[in-house]
């Protein structure tokens, strides 16, 4: 299934049920669905002592987008 807005595939539900009902397999679909994403929010832009720009990801910032992600998963409600 497409997501018309973005072109990205959607998640099937049953994962998101998994997930939700704490399954690990599951947990470790929806973080690698949302890797890309949860990279590009971790990017941070730093200059060097010459002021030229760098980019670089910020591990310990993904680190906590994820683990707020799991958090979110875990408290999800499925109906």
């Amino acid at each position: 299934m497409k997501n018309i807005s973005t072109g990205n595939e959607l998640l099937p539900y049953s994962v998101i049920e998994l997930a939700a009902g704490g399954d690990i397999e599951a947990i470790n679909t929806v973080l690698k669905h949302y890797e890309r994403y949860i990279t590009v929010l971790a990017t941070q832009q730093f200059y060097d002592a010459y002021g030229n720009p760098h980019w670089f990801v910020d591990e310990s910032l993904r680190r906590r987008l994820e683990t707020k992600l799991i958090t979110k998963i875990l408290t999800f409600k499925v109906a």
